[in-house]
């Protein structure tokens, strides 16, 4: 299965707070399902981006009563996360989590368990079943 490998706390936002487009600067043919990845790497000014970003968001299109970012330290990355479906790519969009200059619109999204795995970059292949890595984690 393709596995896309995402920064907290966007990766958060995809799967709790209704972030459906995936901003890249690069595009891609893939259609069909993927594994959210929340990368290891997560800077204290992406976190609080992040933030304002959201909250300037809640103000139009409210989330879900009680809906609260986790802390900097209680985000799960480096590792498996959910999974979505990648139904198209856009260029444009007045989707308040557009910035471009690509955006990979994710629809049905899930959260999973974390599953602990290194992530890579572009998207890459996952050997999945069963809500379990087959074959080991790298």
């Amino acid at each position: 299965m393709k596995a896309l490998s995402i920064r907290q706390p966007w990766a958060w936002c995809i799967i709790h707070a209704g972030k459906d487009i995936e901003n890249r600067i690069w595009n891609t043919g893939y259609r069909g399902p993927i594994l959210i990845h929340a990368a290891k790497g997560m800077t204290r000014y992406e976190y609080e981006d992040c933030l304002a970003i959201a909250h300037r968001i809640s103000i139009t299109h409210p989330f879900p009563t009680g809906l609260i970012l986790p802390a900097f330290e209680e985000l799960d990355r480096g590792g498996l996360v959910g999974m979505a479906d990648l139904v198209d790519v856009v260029n444009g969009s007045a989707n308040d989590w557009f910035e471009g200059p690509f955006g990979f619109v994710l629809r049905n999204v899930k959260p999973l368990p974390f599953l602990p795995l290194k992530g890579r970059l572009g998207l890459f292949d996952v050997e999945y079943a069963d809500g379990e890595i087959v074959g080991g984690r790298s």
